[in-house]
């Protein structure tokens, strides 16, 4: 109890410090040295390319995100968008599979949700042309109705090939799910990894975790595309365990994990025949992403720091 009580102050304090714009200067001043290339496969496209090109040749799958969001003016969510265009352009030219996971506050949800939409509808039907997915990640809560919104406008509008994401620590994600039944959705399941207050998420893990395999379950059960973000030993040995109770096919299902977190799970799952997703984002803009895989494992911050010693 010591130990988990003592992980979610922890956790509390780096999410936090997430969003110092100081600490984010002095950080990104020393650049990857300080060990995000962990995390963050490089940031730009040219050193992003060759790391997925070695993930596929694993066997492995793969999403990309160009890391940012909160961006503040129109001009800036439409630079965005070309810059998801020469991604997806290059996925195909490289022959790649790998699929695009992004931010609806990177194309302007924090000033406009029908600017976001018209953004992120044209980057999606790129996609298609392409033979290509997009997934809408989920943000901090107070963006979770509105990103809901524009999935179903997505969807009733035609476009098949996008999905989501719902965060166990939120008390309102299953009946998220709930809603989306009609949809058939193509979900992330993720336990989440915002600073939110007791009113809206779980501050225990075990309710968190319990949360989780609810969700997974669900939308197993369902009839969607499932993908299970998580790098839990017992969560992932229960997901498997209910896929060959239920009978539930394994083109149904995938296991997603982080760039960097437990390679060697990745291959165990694959070698038994799973699929699994890296997600492997890149960008000049990665500090609030390393703070946020700090967070989740606290121990890592020493990882960093040793890192900055060392330099």
């Amino acid at each position: 109890m010591i130990t988990e009580t003592a992980n979610a102050a922890s956790r509390r304090a780096i999410l936090a410090l997430a969003d110092s714009p100081r600490l984010d200067h002095l950080v990104r001043r020393h650049g990857m040295r300080l060990g995000a290339g962990r995390f963050v496969a490089g940031e730009t496209l040219d050193q992003l390319v060759p790391v997925l090109r070695r993930l596929d040749d694993l066997g492995l799958l793969t999403n990309t995100t160009l890391l940012g969001e909160g961006i503040r003016s129109p001009e800036e969510a439409g630079a965005v968008v070309v810059a998801y265009r020469e991604i997806l352009d290059r996925i195909r030219a490289e022959g790649l599979r790998t699929n695009v996971a992004l931010k609806l506050t990177h194309l302007g949800l924090s000033i406009d949700e029908q600017l976001a939409y018209e953004n992120v509808a044209a980057l999606v039907d790129h996609a298609a042309g392409l033979g290509n997915f997009v997934r809408i990640d989920m943000e901090e809560s107070a963006f979770v109705d509105a990103t809901l919104r524009i999935y179903r406008r997505l969807r009733e509008a035609g476009h098949d090939n996008t999905g989501t994401v719902l965060q166990s620590y939120l008390y309102r994600s299953e009946g998220d799910l709930a809603s989306l039944a009609d949809l058939r959705p193509n979900v992330r399941i993720v336990k989440g990894a915002y600073l939110e207050p007791p009113e809206v998420a779980y501050p225990d893990k075990a309710d968190v975790d319990a949360a989780y395999v609810r969700l997974v379950e669900r939308s197993l059960r369902e009839g969607g595309m499932t993908a299970i973000a998580t790098h839990d030993d017992q969560l992932i040995d229960h997901a498997i365990r209910f896929t060959e109770e239920q009978g539930i096919d394994r083109d149904r299902f995938e296991f997603q994990m982080l760039y960097g977190v437990r390679p060697q799970l990745q291959l165990d799952l694959l070698r038994r025949g799973f699929a699994v997703l890296v997600a492997t984002p890149f960008g000049p803009d990665w500090y609030r992403y390393l703070m946020r895989r700090l967070a989740e494992r606290p121990a890592n911050t020493f990882f960093l720091l040793k890192n900055l010693v060392r330099g």
